[in-house]
């Protein structure tokens, strides 16, 4: 369903499936949206494990042709945030354990958002992310934090690496082999998917 998020009217996809045990909010990155192909496949296969999802589009249509919005990692985590203010508020949502899962510079705006919700957020998921732009927001981030980059996504790997090293709490790394960045290569979203899921399988308990 089409769901507007206030205060801005922020536009979002829930599905909820029957029985729904969590929630996972997806935090687009740079030139994406709650449209993008790669990102409703893995929440389509999250559905079917049971996981409620959230898609939104983070900008405003005006604020999205600024390019440097996509890069305003306090500005996107702040809305982040918000979002989570008004799932609680929503009696069939707020009871349930609450994930992110970031992509590009969203990865970065949910582990920013992660640290300032404290055990609000249970796990944490990137793909293809820039954790790295997290910054000081890393050593505070309390969930279970899976960073998932391409074998050949180069610079992408390293700047995970880096962040992966300054994470304090429960994490792991997963490189899918010679997948490159939007992780094109057949069968490189289905490594995804299943990284991500059993991640989420596992923290996301009830």
């Amino acid at each position: 369903m089409e769901v507007r998020i206030p205060p801005l009217g922020l536009v979002g996809t829930l599905r909820i499936p029957d029985p729904a045990h969590a929630l996972v909010i997806f935090v687009h990155g740079s030139g994406s949206g709650r449209l993008s192909p790669r990102n409703v496949k893995v929440a389509e296969a999250l559905g079917v494990r049971g996981l409620a999802t959230l898609l939104f589009d983070l900008l405003l249509g005006a604020e999205e042709r600024d390019r440097s919005n996509v890069f305003n990692i306090s500005l996107l985590a702040g809305r982040l945030v918000s979002v989570v203010h008004w799932i609680d508020q929503q009696p069939h949502l707020r009871g349930l354990p609450l994930g992110f899962f970031g992509a590009s510079t969203g990865a970065a705006a949910a582990l920013v958002a992660t640290a300032s919700l404290g055990n609000r957020v249970r796990a944490v998921v990137s793909r293809g992310g820039r954790p790295d732009l997290a910054d000081s927001a890393l050593e505070h981030v309390k969930a279970p934090t899976l960073l998932i980059v391409g074998g050949a996504d180069c610079g992408v790997i390293e700047l995970n690496e880096q962040a992966f090293g300054r994470l304090k709490g429960q994490k792991a790394l997963e490189v899918v082999p010679a997948a490159t960045h939007l992780f094109e290569e057949p069968g490189a979203m289905d490594q995804v998917v299943e990284h991500a899921a059993h991640w989420f399988g596992r923290y996301l308990k009830g």
